[in-house]
């Protein structure tokens, strides 16, 4: 039976995994409290939280929570990343610090309540970010509208061009 700050821990593990939209899974063994905060700092813009957490504790928590297969990564010392926002702007952030700190490392995540191995969440880290996403796709609803209007200048373009060289066949000056 669990003491009642354990319950407690439980009960937020549960809450914050079940409305996560991303959760990485980490071994922070090296960092120091510095290096911590720094990294929470990294993922605040994010709507992101860093925290560590029991083995034992996160195992109850994601079986509550409905999320399975997370044994491979609950040994050793664990921390744990909650994306509440734009996920690919966090695993970016969090990959980041990996590379530059060399002493964190992923052991995986979840998304969508399913388990995924730390590769995975590297190539969340790739995906273009959300403005991007959206800057390409407001390029490619605009390029019919362009398209269409140079088709429908054309021609208009071209009498005008007949029109100029004609003049200047018959001695006249060219209008610019």
């Amino acid at each position: 039976m669990p003491t009642a700050l354990k319950a407690k821990t439980i009960d937020e593990l549960t809450e914050q995994l079940g409305n996560a939209n991303l959760v990485v899974l980490t071994d922070y063994r090296g960092l120091n409290v510095t290096d911590l905060q720094g990294l929470r700092a990294s993922l605040r813009p994010f709507d992101g939280e860093f925290r560590i957490a029991k083995n034992t504790l996160t195992r109850i928590a994601a079986e509550r929570a409905g999320i399975e297969g997370l044994e491979p990564a609950l040994e050793g010392p664990l921390a744990i990343g909650f994306a509440n926002g734009d996920i690919v702007g966090f695993a970016k952030a969090m990959n980041d610090f990996v590379r530059t700190s060399r002493i964190l490392t992923i052991k995986g995540g979840v998304l969508d309540k399913r388990f995924i191995n730390a590769t995975q969440v590297e190539g969340i880290a790739s995906l273009a970010s959300k403005e991007t996403l959206q800057a390409q796709l407001l390029g490619m609803l605009k390029a019919p509208q362009r398209n269409l209007v140079s088709v429908l200048n054309g021609p208009s373009r071209s009498v005008a061009y007949v029109l100029n060289a004609r003049a200047e066949q018959l001695g006249g000056v060219a209008a610019d």
